[in-house]
């Protein structure tokens, strides 16, 4: 207890508590700032996470949308008896129909969510240790009726996932994603024939004055790349007839904050591809990476005349071409089954969801977000339901 109390700050914390096997503590840290010593602690090889786990990205998360949102920060750390992290649970708390729900933090910007793990406790945790965590979680005082722990790969770096074991069922969409074996030629990652297409396309926007590709790395050019993204987002959703979600204030801080932010190794948290010209922003890619997968975030292209050659497609060649050199091994686009990530991506990444009820009024709401996420999940794999949800869709956009 005066440990916790003293490396995290008492006023933040939960009080600590024992547990089972090699979890000797469970301490909950209720403020960013206090929890990122304990953070830092899984970073480095033996470690394994996802890059939309990173403290820098969640912490530009929490600090603007989680926020304005009234999420509490709920970040559970469990260690052995020598004090050493065993994982990092980085949840945040919303009210949600009367429950208290603890989601992963992020919103829908994550592609993935997962716990931050010791490689090895990873790999060996036993079904006592996890059940003892969330008996242990039950027991904080702020009475969390469920666990919503959605969009969690079954698998990272070829290591299962433990908590996509716990009561899961199929996430409403997968996640496309593209396999590449490091050092393998560039027609092995993507075809001589898609690269001919684009090719040709391409020459057009060659002939531009300034047309290139490249990866934002200083301050001014990061700033100058959202300015245009933030003018050219609403353009290109309003003509899709979709809501933009990046002019609220909160999610633009948010973007720029993370964009802005920069890790240990000297990268951005929130990593900008773009193609341009000297008289307009063409296409723009926001990824994360991690030395082994890069995965999209968001994206938008011109609304000018040379939409008309596939500016997106070719900025994701350019893109499996710049992180292929460098040895990455797969590379994803983000859930859905757009047509363009079809283009690139063959497989699926299976995602669960798990809704894990801590208390009686927990069963309920657990209960309800199951059969919310099997009806979304059927519609969007039939359809004909599928249709229908879209003329619903279109419907309520011409009223509004």
């Amino acid at each position: 207890m005066a440990m916790a109390a003293e490396l995290h700050g008492s006023d933040a914390n939960s009080p600590a508590y024992p547990v089972a096997g090699r979890i000797a503590r469970v301490d909950v840290i209720r403020d960013m700032a206090a929890a990122e010593t304990s953070w830092r602690a899984f970073e480095g090889a033996d470690f394994l996470a996802t890059p939309y786990q990173r403290f820098e990205l969640l912490d530009a998360w929490q600090q603007s949308v989680g926020k304005h949102e009234g999420a509490a920060p709920f970040v559970v750390v469990a260690s052995d008896a020598n004090n050493q992290p065993l994982l990092l649970l980085p949840l945040i708390i919303y009210r949600e129909n009367g429950a208290k729900v603890a989601r992963f933090m992020g919103g829908k910007h994550p592609t993935f969510n997962m716990a931050l793990w010791r490689r090895d406790f990873a790999e060996t945790i036993s079904a006592a240790e996890l059940n003892a965590l969330i008996a242990a979680i039950r027991m904080q005082p702020d009475g969390v009726d469920v666990l919503a722990f959605t969009q969690q790969p079954k698998r990272w770096r070829n290591i299962a996932n433990p908590l996509s074991s716990l009561a899961a069922q199929p996430s409403t969409n997968p996640c496309p994603m593209m396999t590449m074996v490091p050092g393998c030629k560039p027609e092995e990652r993507v075809s001589t024939s898609t690269r001919r297409r684009l090719r040709n396309k391409e020459r057009k926007l060659q002939a531009l004055p300034g047309y290139r590709y490249f990866v934002a790395t200083i301050d001014d050019d990061i700033n100058r790349l959202l300015d245009s993204f933030f003018v050219i987002k609403p353009q290109r959703m309003a003509l899709s007839k979709l809501p933009d979600i990046f002019s609220d204030p909160a999610t633009k801080a948010f973007v720029r904050d993370a964009c802005m932010a920069k890790l240990p190794n000297g990268g951005r948290a929130i990593e900008l591809h773009a193609l341009e010209c000297e008289a307009e922003l063409i296409s723009i890619f926001a990824c994360v990476a991690d030395g082994e997968r890069f995965s999209t975030m968001f994206n938008t292209y011109t609304i000018s005349e040379n939409a008309r050659y596939s500016p997106g497609l070719i900025l994701l060649r350019y893109m499996i071409d710049h992180f292929g050199d460098l040895g990455y091994s797969s590379l994803d686009f983000g859930v859905g089954s757009d047509e363009y990530k079809m283009t690139f991506c063959k497989d699926d990444e299976p995602l669960s969801d798990a809704f894990i009820p801590l208390t009686a009024r927990g069963k309920f709401a657990a209960l309800g977000m199951s059969s919310l996420t099997h009806a979304k999940r059927l519609v969007k794999h039939n359809p004909a339901l599928m249709h229908m949800a879209q003329l619903l869709r279109n419907a309520i956009s011409r009223s509004s």
